[in-house]
């Protein structure tokens, strides 16, 4: 691991129960996060991403394993590192009994921070957050865009180095979710680092710089985003849809595509020359198609498969 790393994390291991029913969530994990990047942890349901979170923070303990959070060691000084650090959980644990600048207040109160310095920081924050207007507002009365907004500010009331953000934008809709990506952008800029969860893998290709894929707690792979995709996918994907898609795959998508999975209906077909393709499907009866390049879901696809996971 890197020495100037603002997180490491070398052979991590949490497993639960024993015997016939012990379960290995984290298995042997090692990253780590250069300061003012993004770096995203993407994995199915169930595969120890916010196992690994709380590792991180301290509010879990390893079997085995290191971890250095903002050049504390941890869980041995998780509590004074911890200072440095903002979280975004995946639920909206706002106090409902107090008003948007309340919430902020409290918060920031459990840092030791002075009311002076919180009283400062939360207009800038409310602005940041889009919330000025909604200052004297019940937590009830905000949208759910407008809680996760208030939850980042939140998170940042601290003025942390470092950001935890788990899944923060599930339940969203789209404009909030541009709206809170933009933010994160902003932080980027301004060299806040971010270790991001997310299971939409256009979030994570729009904002990690590096990301790590991991499964059964086990990293599968790791790098920037597009260096992935060249080094495990290839180049073009056409998605065939239909009530003749599938008689279409076993005639022609077998003999032209480098290889190609069924999922329902529609038929994946991955090929570094797609025209042949595209045309045995000018003319096909009952099937219509997408043609575009591979993106960071056909790789999280490959590596995990395509199986529900609860």
């Amino acid at each position: 691991m890197r020495a100037s790393a603002i997180l490491s994390v070398q052979d991590l291991r949490k497993t639960y129960g024993s015997g016939e029913s012990r379960h290995i969530i984290v298995d042997d994990l090692s990253f780590s996060l250069r300061r003012g990047e993004c770096y995203g942890l993407l994995g199915p349901n169930g595969a120890g991403k916010t196992t690994t979170l709380r590792l991180c923070l301290g509010l879990t303990r390893p079997d085995s394993g290191y971890v250095t959070l903002v050049g504390r060691p941890v869980p041995e000084d998780a509590r004074a590192a911890r200072v440095r650090v903002g979280v975004v959980p995946q639920g909206d644990n706002l106090d409902p009994d107090f008003t948007v600048a309340e919430n902020l207040m409290v918060f920031g109160r459990y840092f030791g921070i002075a009311d002076r310095v919180i009283s400062e920081r939360i207009p800038r924050l409310l602005e940041f957050s889009s919330l000025a207007a909604k200052k004297d507002a019940r937590i009830s009365e905000l949208s759910g865009g407008m809680r996760r907004r208030l939850t980042l500010a939140r998170a940042l009331i601290n003025d942390p180095d470092l950001i935890f953000m788990d899944e923060p934008t599930t339940g969203l809709d789209p404009q909030a979710r541009h709206m809170i990506w933009d933010r994160l952008k902003t932080l980027l800029k301004e060299g806040k680092t971010i270790l991001l969860t997310t299971h939409f893998m256009d979030e994570a290709e729009r904002l990690c710089d590096r990301l790590a894929v991991i499964d059964h707690g086990k990293m599968i792979a790791e790098g920037a985003p597009r260096d992935l995709i060249a080094a495990h996918i290839e180049t073009q994907v056409v998605e065939a849809y239909g009530e003749n898609a599938l008689a279409w795959a076993e005639s022609v998508a077998r003999r032209l595509a480098d290889r190609y999975e069924i999922s329902g209906e529609t038929v994946f077909c991955y090929t570094n020359n797609a025209q042949p393709l595209v045309d045995s499907l000018a003319d096909a009866n009952g099937v219509r198609y997408i043609h575009r390049p591979a993106n960071l879901e056909d790789l999280f696809l490959k590596l995990t498969g395509r199986e529900m996971r609860d």
